[in-house]
Parts: C-alpha cells; sequence; structure tokens
C-alpha cells in the first residue's frame, strides 16, 4: 500500500485539506482526513493532489513526430515524456496523410500497445475533411470517405483507431453508422457544417468536436454554423487549445461559461519537423508551416491549465478537470479516471500552490520528472 499524506484536493467543489489518499494495486482505495499509515509514506507537504492530464490530440513530444517517424519507439518516447509533464494518458494523432503513412502509425500502434502505459490509442484527424477547412492540413489527401475504404481501415485497425476527426456534413449516413458500431468515437471538425448540419451530426451520435472554432466558419450573427450548433447542444462536447494563439483567451472564457463540462483542453502539440507533409517550425511560442500557416501548439496540457486559470478566470477546480474528467467523459471511463475517489485509477499528480509539478504517479507508482 502506498499513502500520500497531507495533501490537498477538490471534491464537489470543496478544497480539503490535510487529507490522506491510499493506492494499491494501481488504484485509490481509500482517502480522507484519517487514514491508516501502514505501508510506504509519501508526504505531499500541503500541495495539491489532482488526477493526471489526459490529451485526446497531440502530434508528438520530446522528440519525433509520431507521423513522419511512425514506430514504437517514437509511442515510447511520447509515453514517456508526455508522463514526466502530468499528461498519464493520451491518444497520439494523426493528421490528413497518405494510406501508407495511416497504416504505418496503426501498425506502431498494434506493436507498442502490449507495453503502452499511457498510450490509449489513435486519433485520425483526416483524412474525411472539409477541403474548404483544411488549417494546416495537406488538400491531396483529403476526400469523402468510402464504405470499402472506411471498412479495410477498421479491420486492419484491430480496435487501436479511437477516434476520428471527421467532416460529417460531407460523409454518407451508412459510414458514420459503421464507425459508432466500432465503437469509434467521432468529433466534428476541419468543418464548414451550417447550424442544421452540425446538429444533425450530434443527433446522429458524433459526440465531440475537434478544436472549437480552429478550422471551422466563425459565429456571424445571421449565420450561425458549427460553433453555436455545439454550444446550444445539450451533449455534444468540444476540445479547445488554451495557448492564446489558436483561440483568444476571452473566446476561451466564453466557451468554458457556455459549455461548463462539455469543453475540454487539449494541447494540439506538435514537435519540430523538416520531412514528411507535414513540417513543422518554431516561432515564438507556436508552430508554423513553412508557408507561414499556423499549426500545432507548443504547449503541454499543464500549460493550458495554467492559462485558463490565469488568462481565463477559470476555477483551478474547472481547468482540473478539463484535463481530466471531462477528456475521460469522452472516452466514456469517467468512471474511473479523473477523479480523486475511491475505485479511480491512482494517475496522479502533486502541484504546488504556483502549479509546478512536483511529483507523477503513474497507477500508483511514482514517475520520474527531470530536475526532480
Amino acid at each position: 500500500m502506498i499513502i500520500i499524506k497531507n495533501c490537498k484536493f477538490f471534491e464537489e467543489g470543496k478544497l480539503l485539506q490535510q487529507q490522506q489518499v491510499a493506492i494499491e494495486n494501481g488504484f485509490i482505495t481509500k482517502l480522507g482526513a484519517e487514514v491508516p499509515a501502514a505501508g510506504i509514506v509519501i508526504d505531499a507537504k500541503g500541495n495539491y493532489l489532482a488526477p493526471g492530464f489526459i490529451e485526446l490530440q497531440i502530434y508528438g513530444s520530446g522528440g519525433n513526430l509520431f507521423s513522419a517517424y511512425p514506430t514504437a519507439d517514437t509511442l515510447r518516447q511520447m509515453d514517456l515524456d508526455l508522463a514526466s509533464k502530468g499528461t498519464t494518458s493520451f491518444m497520439a494523432c494523426v493528421a490528413t496523410n497518405s494510406m501508407e503513412v495511416v497504416y504505418q502509425c496503426i501498425e506502431a500502434a498494434k506493436v507498442y500497445r502490449h507495453e503502452a502505459k499511457g498510450f490509449l490509442g489513435v486519433h485520425l484527424e483526416g483524412p474525411y475533411l472539409n477541403p474548404k477547412r483544411l488549417g494546416a492540413h495537406v488538400p491531396e489527401y483529403v476526400r469523402k470517405a468510402s464504405m470499402d475504404e472506411v471498412k479495410r481501415l477498421m479491420e486492419h485497425a484491430d480496435g487501436t483507431v479511437k477516434i476520428m476527426t471527421i467532416a460529417a456534413e460531407l460523409q454518407d449516413d451508412d459510414v458514420i453508422r459503421y464507425l459508432l458500431d466500432q465503437d469509434v468515437i467521432l468529433s466534428l471538425g476541419h468543418s464548414d457544417a451550417t447550424f442544421e448540419q452540425a446538429t444533425a451530426a450530434y443527433n446522429k451520435g458524433v459526440t465531440t468536436t475537434t478544436h472549437l472554432f480552429n478550422a471551422m466558419p466563425s459565429i456571424h450573427h445571421r449565420s450561425p454554423n458549427l460553433p453555436v450548433a455545439v454550444f446550444n447542444h445539450p451533449t455534444a462536447m468540444a476540445s479547445i487549445i488554451a495557448d492564446g494563439n489558436h483561440v483568444d483567451f476571452e473566446v476561451i472564457k466564453m466557451s468554458h461559461q457556455l459549455m461548463k463540462e462539455r469543453l475540454f483542453l487539449i494541447t494540439d502539440a506538435v514537435t519540430e519537423c523538416h520531412t514528411g507533409p507535414y513540417q513543422h517550425q518554431r516561432s515564438g511560442d507556436k508552430f508554423i508551416t513553412p508557408n507561414g500557416t499556423l499549426s500545432g501548439s507548443s504547449i503541454t496540457m499543464l500549460d493550458a491549465v495554467k492559462n485558463c486559470v490565469e488568462y481565463c478566470g477559470i476555477p483551478l477546480e474547472e481547468a482540473l478537470n478539463m484535463s481530466s474528467l471531462h477528456p475521460a467523459k469522452v472516452l466514456g471511463k469517467s468512471d474511473f479516471f479523473g477523479k480523486i475517489s475511491a475505485g479511480y485509477t491512482a494517475d496522479l499528480l502533486l502541484l504546488d500552490d504556483d502549479l509546478n509539478l512536483q511529483k507523477v504517479f503513474v497507477g500508483g507508482l511514482e514517475h520520474l520528472i527531470p530536475n526532480n
């Protein structure tokens, strides 16, 4: 048994202090002010205990871009590096690419999943997008989905493809139904959907939305389009990039006020890359393509949480939920990920009052943090 003593954490709107948390076999078993200290005791020194971050859209971390180097070694590198920064679960994202590269990424996922710690699967962002809303995606690979191609892809994926971003307004209903039947989480993104089309997609089973406001129509008072559809829908969720470059902090603040528990954080982060169709160059605090188009972010999930608190006026508890509990809800895993509660996975972080990362626990075991 591992006991984390003298920690504080949020529970249903309340900050509980001087708490003890017991961990056994990778799960939280007991918590409260009086937990018997039998086992390995870790003194939290009054720091915040928070659930590990869950990242549903990231292209690389700690080195190689996954789509440029689609190997198990790249996924292993991402797993280790992300955990050291507080992200204990993640989806490796693959942007619109040749099917050869997509299949290589799937093969890497199939090999690595047997030893994976935080790696949850693959998020395919494309190729079934709207060419009117490409963002940094390569136009030559974008197309409408065919049932034959999608079936071959899913059969080959063998369960490794967990999320797909699609422009649902361009796809046939039978393709959408098939993907949903394969337990693929569909996200509406890189889309030019009208309010009516987006609402119809959510009603058909598309449950979430990819990087709200990016690669979609803007809100107009006579043409509400996709953003207003997700604001108004009772269950549709959306990710948002809180780096201040992809979306202004005031718009993030507004979106949170409207969506609450339906909004969650992603980084959309890339790594520097000078090969293949997705070449990312660092430009200050962001990445751009060689032609100057804004591409991925340079932030971590912890940076996103800090930005939400500091610049968007979002309370810390809610910002932490946006990085853990809310993405767990997207995955259908909110019964055992994203909370400090008995029965939940012991993927945990210790953060000081300035939200600096002090310790990371993956399945209850302490993960090495560089320079800590």
